[in-house]
């Protein structure tokens, strides 16, 4: 499991920029997880308490956003979920595609008190 590896180095980060902001409290964590990303939100919520304990993010709320997996058709240029419709184009049936969004894992925001 991987996921907990990247947990600890984002609260790391986030501990980092506590401290040269000078911020002594983090309300919420927001991260961004594409459909197709390697990293598995119900692991990274279940990660989240290990790498939070005994720092100061232990009352930091975690909130996870999913990015759908979006496509363009290069047959007919419309946009579609590959997750939703697999490989082809729900329009034109193509499998010519380019993929637009998806793969993301972002730290979005860090809410502070």
């Amino acid at each position: 499991m991987h996921e907990l590896g990247v947990v600890m180095a984002i609260t790391e980060q986030v501990q980092d920029l506590m401290k040269e902001h000078q911020l002594e409290q983090v309300d919420t964590i927001v991260l961004q997880i594409g459909e197709l990303s390697s990293m598995i939100p119900h692991y990274v919520e279940a990660c989240y308490p290990a790498a939070i304990d005994g720092t100061p993010l232990e009352q930091t709320e975690l909130k996870i956003e999913i990015i759908p997996a979006n496509a363009l058709c290069h047959g007919c240029q419309q946009v579609f979920n590959i997750i939703q419709h697999g490989n082809h184009c729900p329009e034109c049936q193509s499998e010519q595609w380019g993929l637009l969004s998806g793969k993301e894992f972002i730290l979005k925001e860090i809410v502070a008190a």
